[in-house]
């Protein structure tokens, strides 16, 4: 029967971090406008005890229960008791690893937080991590050329949370903001190597932004042109004269995630990379 509420408990068991739960749970309560999840995350499970105080906790508060746990005798545990107790219970990685298992046949075993190893690709989103954090808002300038992504716009494009996600990818990110009156570095129109994309958006939307972040922090505003229309306006038209002028691509974030924008970026990075090696083969 669905919910009558406007709200649902939403239980999320992990062996690992949760991370894997957290993301699809919100993908699909995102589509459910009028309830709310109140999440209750549960990770690094691993032993009978622990999930007994979690049963506990889910007959005091029933609702959804979603898990990832790879011991097979836990996982069943943990269905029969929500059986019980008379709520769903799912186990989110079972239907792909089946696919999985179909198709390439059994492991030799499942091993818990395997995602979650320090191989070379962890160690390498630490490094896009690190280098994308010091590239920050311009900084470090002369560092453009050892860039994957560089990330252009004016101020409230969203570039630093962009930025973030690509380095969670291990994609090294600078992001340079394009100010009013402030030349941009010599070294953006020499860079070889990185991407460049610029990230714009509809005046309405920056004016928005630009407000809110004035009121949400209780600024004095002293540069009034900061959240005039008209000078938004001329900002934006400038940056996309240097796009044109440059043949840089432009993406406009008015409506689209982080999530999207990302994707958008990594799709243009494959064409990029793509044109760089038949360049060194030519």
């Amino acid at each position: 029967m669905p919910h009558s509420e406007n709200y649902f408990h939403l239980h999320l068991i992990s062996d690992a971090t949760g991370e894997t739960l957290i993301a699809s749970s919100r993908a699909v309560t995102s589509q459910y406008k009028n309830n709310q999840a109140i999440e209750h995350v549960y990770p690094l499970i691993r032993n009978r005890k622990q999930l007994e105080a979690i049963i506990d906790s889910i007959d005091a508060e029933p609702g959804i229960v979603l898990y990832t746990i790879a011991d097979a005798e836990l996982g069943k545990f943990l269905e029969d008791s929500c059986r019980k107790i008379g709520t769903p219970c799912v186990s989110v990685l079972e239907p792909i690893f089946k696919t999985f298992q179909s198709y390439l046949g059994a492991p030799k075993s499942r091993k818990v937080g395997a995602q979650h190893e320090l191989n070379t690709e962890y160690f390498s989103r630490i490094d896009a991590l690190n280098f994308t954090m010091m590239h920050d808002d311009g900084a470090l300038p002369e560092n453009i050329e050892d860039a994957d992504v560089l990330l252009i716009g004016i101020s409230r494009t969203s570039k630093t949370p962009t930025s973030i996600y690509l380095a969670n990818r291990g994609v090294k990110t600078a992001n340079l903001p394009l100010v009013p009156g402030v030349e941009v570095p010599p070294s953006l129109f020499t860079a070889k190597h990185p991407l460049i994309v610029a990230l714009i958006a509809s005046t309405d939307r920056i004016f928005q932004v630009r407000q809110n972040r004035v009121l949400g922090a209780d600024i004095k505003l002293q540069n009034h042109d900061y959240i005039d229309r008209a000078t938004i306006a001329e900002e934006l038209a400038h940056t996309r004269k240097l796009c044109n002028r440059q043949n840089w691509p432009m993406i406009d974030v008015s409506r689209k995630s982080i999530e999207e924008t990302a994707a958008a970026i990594l799709e243009l990075r494959a064409k990029h990379m793509a044109k760089q090696a038949e360049s060194y083969r030519k």
